[in-house]
């Protein structure tokens, strides 16, 4: 007890003095009108141990605000005025268990268990500690208590105005990287009404009106034509899982609505084999096709339609359609454009799983350019769409 009281009659500097790091256990060299203390010493432990409200307890909307040691700022709520911490603000809360840090300048209560209220010395700026507190690399120990390890650690201390200058500059930082941020998500997000657009012109003529121009074509060659007369049409069938030797060593893609998540499909959930096929209403399907799914929930927000250029073989929840004459490319493209067109117009009504009414889809008509521009449109838009997936994946990054 003496000690304590000794301690509590210390000056500033005489505290600050006793949690100096010596120069020989310095972690780096840092400039001349700086240094190092020990972590503990530079914060005061204001954790309330009887204020804890747990888990079970929050509440989805409430008058203050429950910090924990999750990964959100804010963990429930609550109305229990009586639990909120009554400290100065503001405060830095560490997670014991996940390691956790933020800085709360908001009425708050303390939530569950590993929560550790921190409130930095006075010769530390809050924000500063924050940042500097996030920077000592404290191990990964699952979910043990890290909070005793502070002990090994120390920190960096500058003077005041200079922790000042630090903060505003990496804030400043921090703004510029989420303007950065908003406008990449914007990229990714915008994708699919870029690439709507792109098919747009593709397919009213737009995209290749230079081409015709300089190949002296007009768009007076186009015509239209229904779906039933762009090729070959058929369905698929299951063969019987209570026939294993039907699935054994399969080397034949079985393509269901599960499988229609690109517009390329290379492989699929399960595989079958010829003699499946054989025994069933499946057909074997050789040549390069396009696929619509028929049958399926998803049919309420998308028509799935994918290029298929392996052999394979499809479920009766599938149709697929084999050009003859007309461009792979550009009919999968040509249908992609009019999706949301050919949903509108080909849903079924009245039926208990979303389907599309085959008579109605094979009735659909398409704009048909002459070969050569079929081609110069599917190489404009592969193009087009490359640099699209290329900024993605720069934004993602």
């Amino acid at each position: 007890m003496a000690k304590k009281t000794k301690d509590s009659n210390l000056s500033l500097e005489e505290r600050l003095e006793q949690a100096l790091i010596p120069n020989w256990d310095e972690p780096y060299k840092l400039p001349d009108n700086w240094c190092w203390l020990k972590l503990l010493s530079a914060f005061e432990n204001c954790t309330d141990s009887k204020k804890k409200i747990q888990q079970k307890d929050y509440l989805e909307s409430g008058l203050w605000s429950v910090v924990d040691q999750g990964q959100s700022l804010v963990g429930g709520y609550t109305n229990d005025e009586t639990m909120l911490y009554n400290g100065n603000l503001p405060v830095i809360i560490f997670g014991d268990h996940t390691r956790c840090i933020k800085y709360i300048d908001f009425n708050f209560a303390q939530g569950a268990d590993g929560v550790k209220v921190l409130r930095p010395k006075p010769f530390y700026l809050p924000k500063f500690f924050f940042y500097a507190l996030q920077n000592v690399d404290i191990p990964n120990l699952g979910y043990r208590r890290h909070f005793p390890l502070f002990d090994k650690f120390s920190i960096p201390l500058a003077p005041l105005e200079e922790q000042q200058r630090i903060v505003e500059h990496v804030e400043s930082l921090f703004a510029k990287l989420d303007e950065a941020k908003e406008k990449a998500q914007e990229v990714v997000d915008g994708f699919e009404t870029r690439k709507a657009a792109i098919l747009h012109k593709a397919f009213s003529g737009e995209l290749t009106a230079k081409w015709r121009s300089k190949n002296e074509i007009s768009i007076q060659t186009w015509n239209i034509q229904k779906l039933k007369n762009c090729g070959t049409w058929c369905g698929g069938g299951t063969p019987s899982m209570q026939h294993p030797e039907y699935w054994e060593n399969g080397n034949l893609l079985w393509i269901t609505a599960k499988d229609m998540k690109s517009d390329i499909i290379t492989e699929t959930q399960m595989l079958t084999n010829m003699l499946g096929v054989e025994n069933s209403s499946a057909n074997y399907i050789e040549k390069p096709s396009i696929l619509f799914v028929m049958r399926s929930g998803i049919l309420r927000r998308t028509l799935p339609i994918a290029m298929v250029k392996i052999p394979f073989t499809v479920n009766q929840d599938l149709k697929v359609l084999t050009p003859d004459k007309l461009n792979l490319e550009y009919l999968f493209w040509a249908c992609k454009a009019f999706e949301r067109d050919i949903l509108k117009k080909c849903m079924k009504s009245g039926t208990t799983v979303e389907s599309i009414n085959s008579h109605a889809l094979l009735e659909y008509e398409l704009p048909i350019p002459q070969k050569r521009e079929q081609e110069e449109i599917v190489s404009i838009i592969k193009a087009l769409i490359a640099k699209e997936v290329s900024a993605i994946a720069s934004a993602e990054a």
